[in-house]
């Protein structure tokens, strides 16, 4: 199991082990909140602490829903709110332990323009 946590710890995650790999988008939100994401079925991640201390960003074509702690300001966690993602949800992991990321390969993904990976 891997738990991460937003800086004052209001929201938490927990997740069965890493993903295939990390992303490293660089859209306009991802770049300013220096994200790292992992993608995940919505069903494999454990949330706690959501309910009452995070609340939601959305913003252009309104695709996602993201989520960032009331308190803290932490950027957690990613939602879809249309199709498009896969049916998935992303996972800041800069809100783990560096040690969890470590062996995880990093892909850059130009959320900017391509809507492609870069690699």
């Amino acid at each position: 199991m891997l738990f991460g946590s937003c800086h004052c710890g209001a929201v938490r995650v927990e997740v069965a082990g890493p993903p295939k790999y990390i992303i490293d988008c660089n859209c306009s939100i991802c770049r300013r909140n220096g994200a790292l994401w992992g993608l995940y079925e919505p069903a494999a991640v454990r949330l706690s602490g959501q309910d009452d201390n995070a609340v939601p960003y959305v913003w252009g074509p309104e695709t996602l829903k993201t989520m960032h702690c009331r308190h803290c300001g932490c950027v957690v966690y990613w939602e879809e709110l249309k199709p498009g993602h896969g049916g998935k949800m992303g996972v800041n992991f800069r809100n783990f332990d560096p040690a969890a990321r470590q062996g995880i390969r990093v892909r850059r993904f130009d959320g900017a323009v391509s809507w492609a990976f870069l690699d």
